[in-house]
């Protein structure tokens, strides 16, 4: 199968506005293409880090055995994350930008969908980012047991506040994913400054109410 056949797929089937119908009659043969890669690894778990809740959806729906960590932050603090202009790391051209209302809306379309997944039975575990960053150790090793990969697990790449990264595959995103070596892990709340009163009231009205069911009804979150 050619990568632009897996795109063309993609287009017709991992999309979110065709989560209520699923079954698409090209689902299997789109599903395969990451089954065929998954397999070639040899592990027996395999992390994909995808961020859609489309791509869940389809491979829960055609069998596959997945169990979705939902990763959630503060939505106030994804708009203004949204609206920032941040250069590719790989050719220096400005990374997408996106308004308030259209995050805000995204925003809940994605875990509106893993919460509707959650219910229909799949395996959703949601983690939030300010719990992450507060305590990473520890969420991290409660995420470990959720996900039954360790009795007792082990995390030699974390140290407290302190995270070690080896290099990775990525081959564009946002700059901080191509960081090799030390990461401090800070929580960042620029948002509760860098956002504009009315940007924030949008956010607030949009994302309601999930933005409340992940505890994020006060300033900070």
């Amino acid at each position: 199968m050619t990568a632009d056949r897996v795109l063309m797929l993609r287009r017709r089937v991992d999309r979110t506005r065709r989560i209520g119908r699923i079954a698409h009659r090209d689902l299997a043969e789109y599903v395969q293409a990451y089954r065929l890669v998954y397999a070639a690894t040899g592990a027996r778990v395999v992390i994909d880090s995808s961020k859609h809740a489309s791509l869940a959806w389809c491979l829960a729906a055609s069998g596959v055995d997945v169990h979705v960590v939902h990763v959630v932050r503060d939505p106030r603090a994804v708009a203004y994350s949204w609206g920032r202009a941040v250069a590719r790391p790989e050719d220096g051209r400005p990374m997408t930008r996106w308004g308030p209302a259209r995050t805000a809306l995204h925003w809940t379309a994605q875990n509106a969908a893993l919460e509707l997944l959650a219910r229909r039975g799949a395996r959703v575990t949601t983690v939030r980012y300010e719990d992450l960053l507060a305590a990473p150790e520890r969420t991290l090793t409660g995420l470990v047991r959720a996900l039954g990969l360790a009795a007792v697990p082990e995390l030699p790449f974390v140290d407290g506040q302190t995270a070690w990264l080896g290099p990775s595959h990525t081959v564009s995103g946002n700059p901080m994913r191509f960081h090799v070596g030390r990461v401090e892990l800070r929580r960042d709340d620029a948002w509760t400054t860098g956002l504009g009163a009315g940007e924030r009231r949008l956010v607030d009205a949009l994302t309601w109410p999930l933005r409340a069911r992940y505890g994020y009804s006060g300033v900070t979150g």
